[in-house]
């Protein structure tokens, strides 16, 4: 058995279980409890599952639980910290890793600024002779980690994971961990919703899972893994700092289907006869085997990982310009998914919880997500990847970038995009890189849309969605021309005339529309509810929408729509226009009606595919 999508879903690790919060937290004290928030309560060590699933080694620690805190705008300033406290300072208890503004950290404070965050860890006897490896899944928004006292590293970006040597930090027995966090919250880093100009609770310090590894000197630091469905091969590249031979070995349904070798950190192809292509009707993952071996042929390292086999190209179908998934014309159709918590703010009080919202969509009939300017963990887009749904990938936005500190500013963008697209350019699910939503913040976006598919020739990028919004605050930018979509947005009726017009280079997509509110008592988060239209019941709703989406299926037939993002999801704060409350505990929506429309249009936009053959 491989340790690819088998053990990240099953292996749960060694786990280290923290002190109690509170006795007496319950979810009383909530504003909108969850289906999940007491299992999230109950739980000493939450969101325990193993963090990483396309790289998977089978000794870890998880480090999420209760640790010691202390924070707020008056504390000591965390940015470029230098020292450590003392530990009289850490007066209070915070559930990692749910960040401080939220119900299930137990902290629940508007904006902290400062936070500090401290626990004790012992590293197993067995792990002696290894290096190891302290991980963050994301820190919100600049860490510096200590170690006994002395510091260890820094890192700053909100939505993507790090990772620190600490070995020549530890000492045998308990040693103490303390991490500073400085989240000015200004909008002149990429927040997306999360900012000084964002509609929702503002998310601040570890939102993600904590843990530690052991590895060798020589070991696996990432994977770049690409389909080739043309030339039948996967691409393969594995980082390390040392010059490793590299062994690797793919598995369809447990049994062995391609070898090969190669260097670290050289690109090398892994052949694969009767290919077997991942598309949302069939998503079908390949299991995968890596291995680092020195010059006399002794194993370094081994990890678990899986690749999915699919192409996303552009074409002419019947005379119109078409985003074609394995050569095939199908109609993309999603939600607008924003991800945030009623109890958890960015973080999922559970696994399952995370996959809810994925679960939904595909019961609902939808072939894709839109995630909206925010980026999820890794497991996220593992349960895309293994459900099977494609996803189109904002990058958070700034809401800041012409002030006096515009170039460092927009550096920073750059510089976090590339590292968000890096990290998760292996995922088969992503289709599709966004990097502007609506002109918010935008800046350079034709040449920042050329970048982005130098950095990803193999998928779609769509350099603004909704170009023809703009914020007030700030001259908009406007359609960059260039990228492979022309996409507007509307929350109007769908007609002719406010629909993009496909070109020879790009398709023409509806990146936003619908937005029809409902309001269902008790279910709601304690503020003005409202939507762009709102109904009066859950027929009317669903009537609305089955209505709406006839004329999308009108706009794909007779005017080139291409894709088509219904707004949105789940509820959320102020907004009562999702499929299901923000609570996720009442359906709005006819969901088998949705289905039933959704899959009408997908399976039409075969017939268009088949009959231009």
């Amino acid at each position: 058995m491989t340790l690819g999508i088998r053990a990240a879903s099953a292996f749960a690790g060694l786990l280290l279980a923290g002190n109690i919060l509170s006795s007496a937290q319950d979810i009383s004290s909530f504003t909108l409890p969850t289906p999940w928030s007491e299992e999230a309560l109950a739980a000493s060590v939450p969101l325990s599952e193993y963090p990483r699933p396309q790289m998977v080694r089978q000794e870890w620690l998880c480090l999420n639980g209760i640790w010691d805190y202390f924070g707020g705008e008056q504390a000591l300033s965390a940015k470029d910290a230098g020292t450590v406290p003392g530990s009289g300072s850490f007066t209070e208890k915070i559930r990692v890793p749910f960040p401080a503004e939220s119900d299930l950290s137990g902290i629940k404070r508007k904006q902290e600024i400062n936070l500090w965050y401290h626990r004790k860890v012992s590293v197993p006897a067995s792990w002696k002779g290894k290096n190891v490896l302290l991980h963050f899944g994301a820190v919100d928004h600049e860490a510096v980690v200590f170690v006994n006292g002395k510091k260890a590293g820094e890192h700053k970006g909100s939505y993507d994971s790090f990772s620190i040597d600490v070995t020549e930090f530890l000492k045998k027995g308990e040693n103490d961990l303390v991490v500073a966090v400085y989240d000015p919250n200004d909008g002149r880093t990429p927040c997306g919703k999360n900012g000084v100009r964002g509609d929702y609770t503002w998310n601040s310090g570890i939102w993600q899972t904590v843990w530690m590894e052991p590895v060798e000197k020589a070991h696996v630091a990432s994977l770049r893994l690409i389909p080739d469905v043309a030339n039948k091969r996967l691409e393969i590249t594995v980082f390390s700092e040392s010059g490793a031979a590299v062994s690797a070995e793919a598995f369809a349904g447990g049994t062995s289907v391609s070898k090969g070798k190669g260097m670290a950190n050289r690109t090398f192809y892994l052949p694969l006869e009767n290919v077997h292509l991942w598309s949302p009707d069939d998503p079908f993952l390949y299991d995968l085997e890596i291995s680092l071996s020195d010059a006399k042929g002794r194993e370094s390292d081994r990890v678990g990982s899986y690749f999915g086999m699919r192409s996303c190209t552009m074409g002419e179908v019947g005379g119109v310009t078409r985003p074609l998934l394995n050569g095939e014309f199908v109609f993309q159709l999603g939600p607008l998914d924003q991800g945030y918590w009623p109890d958890g703010v960015f973080t999922a009080p559970t696994d399952e919880a995370l996959a809810y919202d994925i679960k939904l969509a595909k019961r609902a009939g939808f072939n894709l997500i839109r995630k909206h300017i925010k980026v999820e963990p890794q497991r996220w887009y593992y349960h895309c990847d293994k459900i099977g749904l494609m996803v189109w990938q904002d990058m958070p936005n700034l809401w800041e970038p012409d002030g006096a500190d515009s170039l460092a500013v927009r550096k920073e963008f750059r510089r976090e995009w590339k590292i968000i697209m890096d990290q998760h350019i292996s995922s088969p699910c992503i289709v599709t890189w966004v990097p502007f939503n609506e002109n918010w913040g935008a800046f350079d976006v034709k040449e920042i849309t050329d970048e982005t598919k130098a950095n990803d020739p193999t998928r779609w990028v769509n350099g603004n969605t909704g170009y023809n919004y703009a914020p007030r605050y700030r001259k908009a930018y406007g359609d960059p021309g260039n990228g492979d979509f022309a996409d507007i947005h509307t929350y109007g009726r769908i007609t002719p005339k406010d629909m993009p017009k496909p070109t020879a280079a790009r398709a023409a997509s509806l990146g936003e529309f619908g937005g029809k509110g409902l309001f269902v008592r008790g279910h709601m988060w304690p503020v003005r509810n409202d939507a762009y239209e709102m109904m009066t019941s859950s027929r009317q709703l669903t009537d609305t929408y089955v209505y709406l989406l006839t004329e999308v299926e009108q706009m794909m037939l007779y005017n080139g729509l291409s894709c088509a993002i219904y707004t949105q999801t789940t509820d959320l704060e102020h907004e009562v226009n999702g499929l299901v409350t923000y609570d996720r505990a009442v359906e709005k929506m006819d969901i088998s009606r949705v289905r039933e429309i959704n899959q009408g249009i997908i399976s039409v936009s075969r017939e268009i595919s088949s009959s231009s053959r």
